[in-house]
């Protein structure tokens, strides 16, 4: 083919990128649940036929970042993929995902029946059984006690959905009709991806599509080996602290070692980290790459392609067994936040080492969990998401208030206060932002908030309160972390219980007070 200039390129790029887009707003308007309608917990992205991520633009980070190992590990366990097949999966051990709840659901795009591609759309769900409903079981300690694990399934052959494993799904959530609409939801925003990439291949031609998509990986991969190499050749060590295993009380550390190699490229080396640990945050290795890629996005220019080209000049050491690459059967759900957090920034501390100028602060960790119960309208999940807490500065301007995890970089959406009251059993009692708890430094952090909700019916809790009583973000060039977050329970008699760090409880109606 001939030589495409970097406005081919780019324009190839974008126009990939809209087409996740596009799915993107598919999935938004037909979902079911508020998670997807609302918080936009889901992300799409495109692959050619090798799995390889040749765009991902709409979504959240964490997703993407790992998508690359969702079509090799259906290529791994289907010869025979056809026109019209869906296929889902989700297990981290089996199939390459991230956790549990976290479905990835990939459609082979064929032209004049050859394989190009795949449109795929990973997403949160409500539920998916398990030990507690809205599939956070703090008590886990083993994969089985978080839901129904699914290895790549075909979903769709040739068109025609499969019910009986359809009914399968259905009977493993609290939140059947749910899962049924936003499942066909995440379907169709296959199809509209799908039929974007057709038309895209008939303007190229079907011959050139693969030395197209090449192209535009060879682009990010050389602007990200030219990003490293502005930076001094070295190895730069950092770490960063969880004080907790889910449990108990203890320092959980994750240790990085990353190189800068003369040619352009970077290894990441994670030994030294901390063994698994007992409960529900160790990672699987597809996260651990995510969270990676994730850091480095962050830190470099953002307006190199966020493509699988990206990873050619990454090497990652993730020791088996350990908290960033943790052994069958350990429980990972909590994996996608914490310990992905803890893993973007030991990279950015020992990245800020390189390049002092771009150093990131680090994001406080949200203190937010799940409510779960019935009501009228029946079965429901609610998920704590306007208790969100704020972000780090970085040279040059303030960190953000409130806003979606770090993981997302503020692409998980918080919800709507008012649509929520009316959607669920709740009443905002107050959501505003706090005062004076941004750390401290020449640009200072985002605030969280102060937040109380009262609660209408006994429902069951799922306390995931990472960022509780210490501090858990960091300053950096001089700068001073943010306050830590707390969180009360209040209940009718007037009696006040602080909340666990995590754990699950059934209470009866009562006030949940955080700040």
């Amino acid at each position: 083919m001939k030589a495409m200039d970097p406005v081919e390129i780019a324009l190839t790029q974008n126009r990939l990128d809209a087409i996740t887009e596009q799915m993107g707003w598919v999935m938004t308007r037909t979902a079911t649940s508020p998670i997807f309608s609302q918080s936009h917990d889901f992300s799409c992205f495109l692959t050619n036929a090798e799995g390889v991520i040749v765009a991902q633009a709409d979504g959240i980070p964490i997703h993407t970042g790992s998508g690359g190992f969702v079509v090799p590990a259906i290529l791994q366990d289907f010869d025979d993929i056809s026109d019209g097949d869906v296929f889902l999966l989700n297990d981290p051990y089996l199939a390459g995902g991230n956790h549990l709840p976290d479905w990835a659901v990939a459609r082979p795009i064929f032209v004049e029946e050859i394989l190009v591609g795949f449109a795929c759309n990973r997403a949160h769900q409500a539920d998916i059984g398990g030990g507690a409903a809205g599939t956070y079981n703090t008590n886990a300690t083993e994969i089985f006690h978080e839901g129904v694990r699914l290895p790549a399934l075909r979903l769709v052959e040739r068109g025609k959905t499969r019910h009986d494993l359809w009914k399968l799904l259905q009977a493993n959530t609290r939140t059947p009709d749910a899962m049924d609409g936003d499942l066909r939801a995440m379907v169709g925003s296959t199809r509209i991806g799908s039929e974007g990439v057709e038309a895209l291949v008939r303007q190229i031609g079907l011959t050139q599509i693969d030395a197209v998509f090449e192209v535009i990986l060879d682009h990010a991969d050389q602007r990200q080996r030219i990003a490293f190499s502005e930076l001094p050749v070295g190895t730069y060590h950092a770490e960063e602290h969880s004080d907790n295993d889910c449990f108990e009380l203890r320092d959980v550390v994750i240790r990085v070692a990353l190189t800068i190699r003369e040619d352009g490229s970077a290894l990441i080396d994670f030994t030294g980290s901390d063994p698994q640990i007992k409960g529900f945050k160790n990672s699987s290795l597809a996260n651990t790459y995510s969270a990676v890629l994730v850091a480095i996005a962050g830190f470099c220019d953002p307006d190199i392609p966020r493509n699988g080209g990206r990873f050619r000049a990454i090497e990652i050491i993730a020791p088996i067994g350990s908290i960033v690459n943790a052994r069958a059967p350990a429980p990972m759900t909590m994996c996608t936040v914490f310990c992905a957090q803890d893993i973007i920034h030991a990279v950015w501390k020992a990245l800020a080492q390189a390049q002092p100028e771009r150093a990131c602060a680090g994001w406080a960790k949200n203190i937010f969990g799940i409510t779960a119960g019935h009501d009228e309208r029946g079965p429901y999940v609610l998920y704590h998401g306007a208790m969100a807490a704020g972000a780090g500065a970085v040279h040059g301007r303030d960190g953000f208030n409130s806003i979606g995890h770090v993981v997302t970089y503020g692409g998980f959406v918080i919800p709507d206060v008012e649509v929520t009251e009316q959607q669920y059993p709740v009443e905002f009692l107050r959501q505003e932002f706090r005062c004076d708890t941004g750390g401290p430094g020449q640009w200072r952090g985002g605030t969280g908030v102060d937040y109380e909700i009262q609660i209408d019916t006994p429902a069951s809790y799922s306390f995931r309160g990472e960022g509780l009583h210490t501090p858990s973000s960091y300053g950096t060039q001089g700068g001073l972390p943010g306050a830590a977050g707390d969180m009360d329970i209040l209940f009718p008699d007037g009696a006040i219980q602080a909340a666990p760090k995590y754990g699950v409880s059934s209470l009866d109606p009562i006030d949940l007070r955080a700040h």
